[in-house]
């Protein structure tokens, strides 16, 4: 259920929007989610993920070379002050209409320019009875960039994941709901700070929440 306190809502209206984007069919993106890498700077082994980046010129995005991934401690107290390889998406999901798209629609909705620079993210968080899966082990926190997008691609056999919105670590959330899958929330990173909980199976069997997270800029280096 999506809480959005009144007063807030006016006030921070224009600093952080959710939007469905009907131009992507998600069945497309499906299949890349189910043979990713592991991330391994976490423990538990129930994060995977994949890391690209891009500009976008006109209608096209163009992909910059491979690059290492870093945040600082002030922004992550797990892996912060860690240059972070992940491997690259896959050629294939690239070359899909819908992902463009999905990349387009971020830009386009932060209106950036064509030099910026956008990192994305490609990450699947993976839930047992035995071992829930985290979203945000490093706990409520701003990622250091400009703008994020968070897409919800699926929702497999899970129960939480709902993701907050707060003006401040020890305030209320500003913004409270569950993504559904097609749902963009763009946020920007300067004014809030965000947070997802942990996600549990509906049964006994595997669950899988799959999302892009979207961020500008990139903070990737050669």
């Amino acid at each position: 259920m999506q809480k959005v306190w009144t007063a807030t809502e006016l006030e921070y209206a224009f600093l952080f929007t959710l939007r469905k984007v009907n131009s992507i069919g998600l069945e497309g993106f499906k299949p890349f989610f189910s043979s990713m890498p592991l991330d391994p700077y976490i423990k538990g082994n129930y994060r995977s993920r994949r890391l690209s980046r891009f500009t976008v010129s006109g209608n096209q995005l163009i992909k910059l070379p491979h690059g290492v991934f870093f945040q600082s401690k002030e922004y992550n107290r797990l892996a912060g002050d860690i240059k972070r390889e992940f491997a690259e998406l896959d050629d294939a999901l690239i070359e899909l209409d819908i992902f463009k798209n999905l990349v387009l629609a971020f830009s386009d909705s932060c209106k950036f320019h064509p030099e910026a620079e956008i990192g994305v993210h490609q990450i699947r968080i993976s839930c047992s009875p035995e071992n829930f899966g985290n979203p945000a082990p490093e706990g409520i926190h701003q990622d250091g960039t400009d703008f994020i997008g968070i897409f919800s691609v699926d929702r497999e056999n899970i129960q939480g994941g709902e993701t907050h919105l707060y003006t401040a670590k020890k305030e209320k959330p500003v913004f409270s709901k569950i993504l559904n899958p097609g749902e963009l929330l763009l946020v920007n990173d300067h004014e809030f700070f965000h947070y997802a909980n942990p996600i549990k199976p509906q049964t006994e069997a595997q669950g899988n929440w799959d999302v892009f997270v979207l961020t500008s800029p990139s903070l990737l280096s050669e």
